[in-house]
């Protein structure tokens, strides 16, 4: 984009860092291995690593001005969507920001990355649709999906954070700009283009990039690892007021226009309500007037999907499934956004995430609980999760924002830890009894509950549960009783185990089925992520049968489901009974068998979260780990209980349920 900059600052020099040659690639012809011989030098930080199956990006956080200091690297914020490319030899996967596979979608942009042979990458950047002088167009962009005419798609790289069968997520982001710089020196297609630094005063680069139209500015620290998650070591400078909104409902057409007036749009609030922002009038051409007409009838709705529907607001409202980009002057006091103009609707965001954006200073830390009086961590910087640089910080933030929601869960159950005292690469330690745990507020229970034992433990306070974390515990396990009635069972477990050749949409067809048998058998069952590879089925019941009961009546509707779906169940444990099928683990029902709680991390790399969701969102899951504590926090934020209706069934009679699948325990 320099030429897009009249007088842009000069570049930041390239340093070659202490560096090791990158690996060949494991397949190829003689061309290969010269063209191999020619590729730049690995940074010395970067770790031996297979090539991940799924990562997810470091995204920026948006503040009022820039930071004091220079030593920041500052790069275009492209109009665009955000792109990474997976790559492996001849196989090119090209993913957006939250996990959709796009890569039917631009077929010339997969044969330009294919033809470069890069071996093995990953690969993250923009993909924009430039005008006639070379300005990202967003609504260019959106055309050229709409019309299925992607040819003109350019893709602006600006980080590698694998390449080589190696990890560069621990590399300064200077190393990793300096070799993916070089990675992308050879010829290749112009399709594919190295994201420009420039380095001059803030100020003066967002000043110029406002100038043409664009919007705005990624500042980034030189010396940052890569991480999974939204960060204030990327940080964003915007040139006007935009954002995604909620599309809500719309208006007629007047005069001689034709399709809508305009859209009118919301926003969610932290307790996940929506809250009307505005409409949008402008920015439209003839043909997305009708396109959007037809999109939105199809989702017409009789009521505002408002939580305080504003009056005088005329129009047809819909459910709100559609997100608009918009830019806007200002926001009004009332919460409305003015001046506002339209530059597509983005396929890449889910509504359900759509909040306000609010700058904030550039060293603002995220607003979380406060430490437990007399609590310290200690090195808070080791990182925790060699995959993505993951911290014990960041471990330890991620429950003080979940302890409210994981406390219901561990109050009251006998719980047993999973320790990653090294880090969850290395030797992890399973614990369930109180044996040299110097935890504060931790409860000791009564040894008779597990005769010949030392007392099990339980975590009933917010400074227990901060405290296991200082501890190194990064997992938390409960059983499917209660202290108080550990003889009796007051819930069931599923845990979906896929096998080997599973693809994702037959794990989402086997919950769907497990819910569906339950519910014939007058049961109901929430779902969550296993924080894994699979996805968990809980059924409350009355805590009214022994062990042996449930666990074998668990068994039973297991057997059921493999013997009526035997291509796609199996109900025996074992890697070689699973493979193409998935075991119903219902081993988890046995007296003093645990499963990760519901908001409970999972001690593997990418530090994914047993996530409770909606049945209504499995459709929108895209892996057992579709949540890890680098995005958990975008949901927690939203202030909403997926569960809230669990209560109301925790007396769930299993004895109809016996009856109906003629159970005789």
């Amino acid at each position: 984009m320099s030429d897009v900059l009249p007088r842009p600052a000069r570049k930041r020099p390239v340093e070659t860092p202490p560096a090791r040659r990158a690996a060949s690639p494991r397949r190829g012809s003689a061309s290969r291995a010269a063209r191999a011989r020619e590729r730049p030098a690995l940074p010395h930080a970067a770790r031996p690593a297979p090539l991940p199956q799924t990562l997810s990006p470091q995204l920026a956080t948006l503040v009022a001005q820039a930071p004091p200091g220079d030593d920041w690297i500052w790069e275009i914020k492209f109009d665009g969507y955000r792109l990474l490319a997976r790559i492996d030899g001849d196989d090119v996967r090209l993913v957006t920001r939250n996990g959709n596979d796009w890569t039917p979608r631009m077929p010339e942009l997969v044969q330009a990355l294919r033809a470069m042979d890069l071996g093995s990458a990953w690969l993250d950047g923009e993909i924009v649709v430039e005008d006639a002088h070379g300005t990202p167009d967003f609504n260019a962009l959106q055309n050229a999906f709409d019309r299925a005419r992607t040819e003109r798609i350019r893709y602006h790289v600006f980080d590698v954070p694998h390449a080589a069968g190696h990890d560069l997520g621990a590399v300064p982001l200077v190393e990793r700009r300096a070799f993916l710089q070089q990675l992308l020196a050879a010829p290749h297609d112009a399709r594919i283009a190295f994201s420009e630094a420039f380095e001059a005063r803030p100020e003066e680069i967002l000043a110029n990039a406002c100038r043409h139209r664009l919007e705005g500015v990624i500042g980034k620290r030189p010396d940052a690892p890569y991480v999974s998650k939204r960060s204030q070591t990327w940080i964003k400078l915007k040139c006007t007021h935009r954002q995604e909104f909620v599309v809500v409902g719309y208006t007629g057409p007047e005069g001689s226009r034709v399709g809508i007036g305009a859209l009118l749009l919301g926003f969610h609030e932290a307790d996940g309500g929506l809250r009307y922002a505005g409409k949008v009038g402008t920015g439209f051409d003839t043909r997305t007037l009708g396109a959007l007409r037809k999109r939105l009838q199809s989702l017409h709705a009789a009521h505002a999907p408002l939580a305080d529907p504003p009056r005088g607001v005329r129009g047809q409202w819909v459910r709100p499934e559609l997100v608009a980009e918009v830019s806007f002057a200002e926001w009004t006091p009332d919460g409305r956004i003015r001046h506002s103009v339209f530059h597509g609707l983005r396929d890449d965001k889910p509504a359900a995430v759509v909040s306000k954006e609010t700058p904030a200073p550039a060293a603002a830390a995220k607003a979380l609980p406060a430490l437990p009086e007399g609590l310290r961590i200690t090195h808070p910087e080791r990182v925790i999760d060699d995959a993505t640089g993951l911290t014990k910080r960041d471990l330890v933030d991620h429950y003080l924002l979940a302890a409210r929601r994981i406390l219901p869960h561990l109050e009251r159950r006998p719980v047993a830890f999973v320790r990653a005292p090294a880090g969850v690469q290395r030797q992890l330690f399973f614990q369930k009894h109180a044996e040299r745990l110097a935890i504060p507020e931790l409860r000791r229970l009564d040894p008779s509950l597990d005769p010949g034992h030392p007392p099990l433990i339980e975590i009933g306070s917010f400074a227990a549960l901060i405290g296991a974390a200082q501890f190194n515990v990064v997992e938390f396990h409960t059983w499917n009783a209660t202290s108080a009635r550990i003889e009796q069972p007051d819930r069931m477990t599923f845990d979906l185990d896929p096998g080997e050749g599973i693809a994702w949409a037959a794990m989402q067809e086997a919950a769907t089925l497990t819910r569906a048998l339950l519910e014939e058998l007058g049961l109901a069952s929430f779902l969550k992520t296993s924080g894994g590879k699979g996805l968990h089925v809980v059924v409350p019941i009355a805590p009214r049968h022994g062990w042996d009961t449930v666990k074998d009546f668990a068994q039973a509707i297991v057997k059921h489901l493999a013997a009526t779906f035997p291509e796609r169940f199996v109900a025996k444990s074992g890697a070689q009974n699973r493979v193409g099928r998935i075991f119903v683990d219902y081993l988890r029902n046995g007296r003093g068998a645990t499963t990760a709680a519901a908001y409970s991390v999972r001690a593997r790399p990418g530090l994914g979260v047993s996530m409770p969701c909606d049945w209504s969102e499995l459709a929108q899951l895209t892996r057992g780990d579709h949540w890890s504590i680098a995005n958990a926090h975008e949901r927690l934020e939203r202030n909403e209980d997926p569960w809230d209706a669990y209560a109301s069934h925790a007396r769930q009679s299993l004895a109809r349920a016996m009856k109906a699948l003629g159970f005789e325990g």
